[in-house]
Order: structure tokens, then sequence, then C-alpha cells
């Protein structure tokens, strides 16, 4: 992309030095320019810059073959790279002064191949070009976007895309997941910091992804069948990149079934957003498994978070012990604090309380967060409640927000749940610094009454139960394990049924 006015990083603003006179004071910064970057290394043409990118390793087609290049290419050398620890400095110096040598990229790729093996050239020649493709300016305009709203794209015309669907993307209110389920029919789940000994995290929200696949590829189904139970064979599937303990295994995922309300009338995909708001909010909370009346005395913005806790503390696996649960709800708490606190709105009250509250919480967690250890399980069984948030926010977007989105900045933090964990296993005084803001008090008890009223109400005291004898098994045995398994794992979800096909390397 080009920017005849230049690049100004924001870490080279001086934002505290402003300078000048008034009226024209400025804040000194730093403007580069790719007009005098080129001329500085003599007359090296700008259509040169991005095979410059791939062959400094600068790139995501950076090629193990160009190591040989590097090596064997005898590169300028320029006096202002001489000194001592500047190697990687110099390399790229050379690798600029040395492509300032060609016309365009072609003349360069041919001089890099010559360097290469000949069994190797023509397949980087190939990687190459395709790789430079890819630096082509795209068809959108974002001018138009920014300035009307509207955008234009020649590539999402090929692809007959939805226009709401368009729009959202360019928006930013859809995830680029959902393109990749629709177009490539695969997906890549990505790895948070987890016991690599267990199932991936994203196992938990598998039924939740099915019913995601099936809204963006449900639309070439019989509206005579759809909403019936199928065979395997007849329903479309999506492949799944997804961790098995430590390496990658590719999976076979078939779509959810979807009501009959989702079929015939409503379909195909560009008519998604014509079906009515009370039966997509129905589709929603029947995949999270939540009724919409245990969710009316919560807060709007935390009713699609909770309904998401509701979702894992029945699905999780291991099967989560109420501390997990009271520190989940605690760290969603305090971030209630803050926000009230930071920019309290006319219908805050308590106001005074909260800030007493929130600088209590402070000082606790400047405290507390000084242990730094780390409890892999403890990690694994929040992973696995962010990877259901995920989604579930995937499948809200993709049905148009049903129910509003949270604040995501303030929602969640790894770090401060973490330690409320550790600190409710053994004892409930973090639950003590809500007692100095009565109207924060009353939220998180009622956000742990809605997830306990959401499943049995022998819940917890089961799990507790169970691991205490599965513990009190393993002394006997004189087993050393470091966590012992408390219940029988359940099934997930009844949309789970025919789920996985094939697992592949």
């Amino acid at each position: 992309c080009r920017l005849p006015a230049g690049y100004c990083p924001l870490g080279h603003f001086q934002w505290r030095d402003i300078a000048g006179d008034s009226p024209e004071r400025y804040i000194p910064a730093r403007c580069f320019s790719a007009d005098k970057l080129c001329a500085h290394f003599g007359r090296l043409d700008q259509a040169l810059l991005p095979l410059f990118a791939l062959l400094s390793g600068n790139d995501h087609g950076r090629l193990p073959a160009l190591d040989t290049f590097l090596c064997k290419a005898r590169l300028p050398t320029r006096s202002c790279c001489r000194r001592r620890g500047a190697r990687k400095h110099g390399q790229i110096c050379g690798l600029l002064s040395w492509l300032a040598g060609f016309a365009n990229p072609a003349e360069a790729v041919d001089s890099v191949v010559r360097h290469l093996p000949e069994h190797e050239r023509e397949q980087v020649r190939e990687l190459l070009h395709a790789s430079l493709d890819q630096y082509e300016r795209a068809d959108g305009n974002l001018e138009d976007y920014f300035e009307s709203g509207s955008y234009e794209s020649q590539v999402g015309r090929e692809l007959e895309l939805p226009h709401w669907m368009l729009r959202a993307l360019a928006r930013g209110d859809l995830s680029p997941f959902m393109t990749d389920a629709l177009i490539l029919r695969r997906t890549f789940l990505h790895v948070q910091v987890e016991n690599m000994q267990r199932p991936s995290a994203h196992t938990v929200a598998l039924p939740i992804r099915q019913v995601i696949y099936g809204l963006l590829l449900n639309a070439g189904q019989d509206s005579e069948t759809c909403g019936e139970a199928k065979l395997p064979a007849q329903l479309p599937v999506v492949q799944e990149f997804d961790r098995f303990q430590k390496t990658l295994k590719k999976t076979f995922v078939q779509i959810a079934v979807l009501p009959v309300s989702f079929c015939s009338d409503h379909l195909p995909l560009d008519k998604l957003t014509e079906v009515p708001m009370s039966d997509r909010l129905k589709l929603l909370l029947e995949t999270l498994g939540v009724k919409f009346s245990i969710l009316e005395p919560i807060p709007s913005h935390l009713q699609l978070p909770l309904a998401v806790t509701c979702y894992w503390t029945r699905y999780s696996e291991p099967i989560l012990k109420l501390h997990h649960l009271k520190a989940l709800l605690l760290g969603i708490v305090f971030g209630e604090l803050q926000r009230t606190t930071s920019s309290p709105g006319p219908e805050v009250f308590h106001v005074q309380d909260n800030k007493v509250a929130y600088d209590h919480f402070l000082k606790w967690k400047e405290k507390k967060l000084q242990n730094t250890d780390l409890d892999l399980d403890t990690a694994h069984t929040f992973c696995q409640w962010q990877c259901c948030l995920q989604m579930g926010l995937y499948l809200n977007q993709l049905l148009s927000s049903p129910l509003p989105e949270p604040d995501l900045t303030r929602l969640y933090s790894g770090t401060v749940v973490h330690r409320l964990c550790h600190e409710l296993k053994s004892s409930p005084s973090a639950e003590s610094l809500l007692s100095l803001s009565p109207k924060i008090g009353k939220l998180y008890f009622d956000l742990l009454h809605t997830v306990k009223s959401a499943v049995p109400s022998d819940f917890f005291q089961k799990t507790k139960s169970k691991s205490c004898k599965e513990k009190k098994k393993a002394t006997n045995q004189e087993e050393t394990t470091s966590e012992c398994v408390t219940m029988e794992i359940q099934p997930l979800h009844d949309l789970n049924r025919f789920a996985l096909l094939e697992v592949e390397d």
C-alpha cells in the first residue's frame, strides 16, 4: 500500500515534549517514507520492497531455501554496518543494496534461484511469485468505506458472499473464522497456555462450532428434511486443525442439524438476517442450553458471558469445582467495579462504595499477584471457558447479536482469575472484598445463583464427593498423580452426535 505522506510510528511520538509557540505548537515525531528509503540505497525500485521482505525473513513466506541464497550471495557491504554486533543490520543493508541493481522483481527472482540447487529452483520461483502476488493492491476502496460506510470488493462479488456479510466483515463485526468455514471449509483453532496432556481446550466448544457451521453451510439442505436427524454421509463437513497433545491434527466435523425455522423459508444465507430476532435468540440460547428467564435479572451486557458460563459449567472436562466458578465470576464483577469507578454513568448508584471496594481490590491484587506460580490444570480449565466464550461470541455475531456484546477489555483477566482461584481453594476471604459495596456484592451473588440454577442442585456436592473418593483411592494405591479425574466424563451435547468422522495426522 503506497503511503505518499510517509509513516509515523506511534513509538516515536514525543508526547510530553510539545514544541513550538502558540498557535503553531506541535508534537515532535519521526516520519519514514519509502521514497527516502529507496533513495538511500541508490536506484532501488519500490516494486522490489516486497521481495526484500520475503528474502529478509520479515514475512510469512520465509523459505528455508532462502538461507542457502543468503549464504552464497555476495551482498554489498556498507560502511555504516561494519560495527561490531551489526550482522543482521548489515545483511538488511546488503540486501537492499543488492536489489537496487535490478530493474524489476522478476529479474531479482531469477538471480535468487540461480544460487540454489537446480532441483529446488522452479519450486522456489513459484513460491516467491505466489508470495509477491499477495502484495498486489486490494481492489476495495477504503476511502469510500471511511467516508460513506460503503465497501465494494471484486473478490467478495466473485465469492458470492451475502451483502450483509460483506458489510459485517468490513466493519469487523464478523470474524475471518466465518469466511474460513464458509469458503475454505477449513478452520484453525489457536492453542493457548494449556495442559498438553489433556484434550484441546477447544473440544468443549465443539457443539457451538457445529451450529455456526450449520448456519453457514446449511443453505443447500432440502426444506422437507431440514430439522430431521440425518445420516453422517448426508451432512456437510468442515476440516478443523487443532492441537492433539503437542502435535497438530486435522479432524472432519459435521455441521449441526438446525431447527426448521432456520431452513425452508429463511435460507439461503443471504436471508439469515431476515429470520425473526426471537428465533435467532432462541437458537443461541438453545445452543448454550440456557433459558432466557434465568438471564433476565442480569445486566444485559453480561447476559451472553453468563450464558456461556452456564454452558462451560455443565460441559467442562474434567468437571470444574465451585472455586473455579467463583473465581471466574469474581473476576467479572471486579471488571464491573473498574467500569463503574472509571466512567460512572447516570444509572450507576453507590459510586463511592464502589470506589472503596475497588481500592481494596487493587491492594489485594498488588499483594497476591507477586506470586507468579502457574497451576497448569487451573489454567487449562479457564482456557476452556475462553474457547466457549469465543465461539459464543462468534455465534452471536453471526445471528446479528440477539444478545448485547460484552466489553471484553474488562470482562476477564487470566492472571487475576488464576490468583482468585488459588485463594478460594482454601478460604472464601476473596469474596469478602465485595462486602464494602452491597450493590456489587448483590451482582456477584446474582451471577452465582444464575449459574447454579442452570445445573442440578447437587452438581458441586457430587463433584466434591467424587473427588474425595478418587483421592482416597489414589492414596491407598500409593499413587503420586498430580490430579485425579473427579467424575466420569459426560457427553458434551446432543449436537455432538456424529461429530467426528475421521482424524488424520
